[in-house]
């Protein structure tokens, strides 16, 4: 016996505050895990207006979240975190309201900070290709976690520079 429409509400109901007891989540997220949960699109849909005339479900708040954790904690640049928003299903103006929390000036900070932190690991070569292959892999650090090239490389030169090392004819196209 298929249930009720008040059981599959409650199940639905249900299911989406055991998902937002860990993290907050989408509107999009929610919506696909109660598809996969075999629950009716109209019940889902139900269920999630009334989520958000409660706040329970605010997109453009967990936007702003999402953004500061992942640029804070996980030293995500502007282009992973609209990409990582993007496939949370948030819309593109509230992902552009939460992006725009990170300016020019806390992303390069960030960025700095992750290859300070790597340059304390490693020894820098003196030899001009090993050096260039360690500038290379720290760019390449920044770039998986969305920076743009040439953020990364002038981070990475202008880091190395501060710790003494010659950067001198160090090319980011080499």
């Amino acid at each position: 016996m298929p249930p009720t429409a008040a059981e599959a509400e409650g199940a639905a109901r249900e299911a989406c505050l055991r998902l937002l007891t860990s993290r907050p989540r989408s509107r999009h997220e929610l919506a696909q895990r109660l598809r996969d949960k075999g629950i009716e699109p109209e019940v889902a849909e139900r269920v999630l207006d009334r989520m958000e005339q409660v706040e329970l479900v605010d997109d453009a708040a967990f936007a702003r979240a999402w953004v500061h954790s992942r640029h804070t904690y996980s030293g995500r640049g502007r282009r992973a975190l609209a990409m990582e928003l993007r496939t949370k299903g948030v819309a593109a103006h509230h992902a552009d309201a939460a992006l725009a929390q990170v300016d020019d000036e806390a992303e390069t900070e960030r960025a700095r900070e992750l290859v300070r932190r790597r340059l304390r690991r490693l020894t820098v070569p003196s030899d001009e290709r090993e050096r260039a292959v360690v500038v290379h892999r720290l760019v390449g650090v920044l770039a998986r976690r969305g920076y743009g090239q040439g953020l990364a490389f002038g981070v990475v030169r202008d880091e190395l520079a501060a710790a003494g090392t010659d950067v001198e004819g160090l090319d980011p196209d080499a």
